[in-house]
């Protein structure tokens, strides 16, 4: 089972690593830029907890669980090893027959570059490479307008497809309806 690899030169002069507990001061500081699209993008964060603990949390989770191929998440950076985002493969399916679900947040300065798409085909690319069938589901709240046409613009790029009907998800005791897309790999 392969560990989360180093995805180097993405399009624009970023990367991929994978993701360890040494950038939790960088997560932290994109935290604090905008909460908001970091709760949108990790939902599961409660206001009511310490939030440098849950992130610490996070972040040692998916270290140990990377090297099991049950998740693989990086965090993006550029050239001047500045922290972008995070972007990673979960283990938390909608589906029955799914094998990841993709998920990522760029922080507020650096959206509308190309640099959530770069970095999703990255990873799906990386996927393809390997010799497994693989299906990845993409969730996106309904109201969110930007990831909406990003998963549609996936989708179109990886030969995806939209599932027509909402999909609850449980999210800190609420069940909040979700739009599912679903990129099968290798492509066809």
């Amino acid at each position: 089972m392969p560990p989360t690899p180093n995805l180097p030169d993405l399009a624009g002069g970023y990367s991929l690593r994978p993701v360890s507990k040494a950038i939790l001061p960088m997560v932290i500081d994109a935290y604090s830029e905008d909460s908001e699209s970091a709760k949108a993008a990790l939902p599961w964060l409660r206001s009511d907890e310490d939030i440098t603990r849950q992130l610490s949390d996070m972040l040692h989770d998916l270290e140990h669980l990377s090297n099991a191929d049950r998740v693989h998440f990086w965090s993006i950076h550029d050239d001047e090893n500045t922290f972008i985002g995070l972007i990673g493969l979960g283990d938390e399916m909608q589906l029955v027959h799914s094998n990841y679900n993709l998920g990522y947040w760029v922080r507020k300065g650096f959206r509308n570059r190309r640099i959530a798409s770069n970095a999703v085909d990255a990873v799906l690319e990386w996927l393809n490479s390997r010799d497994s069938i693989f299906r990845i589901e993409i969730t996106v709240h309904p109201r969110n307008e930007a990831g909406l046409i990003t998963a549609e613009r996936i989708c179109q790029r990886w030969n995806g497809q939209i599932i027509d009907e909402f999909i609850g998800i449980e999210l800190n005791d609420k069940t909040v309806p979700h739009k599912i897309h679903v990129i099968d790999l290798p492509r066809m």
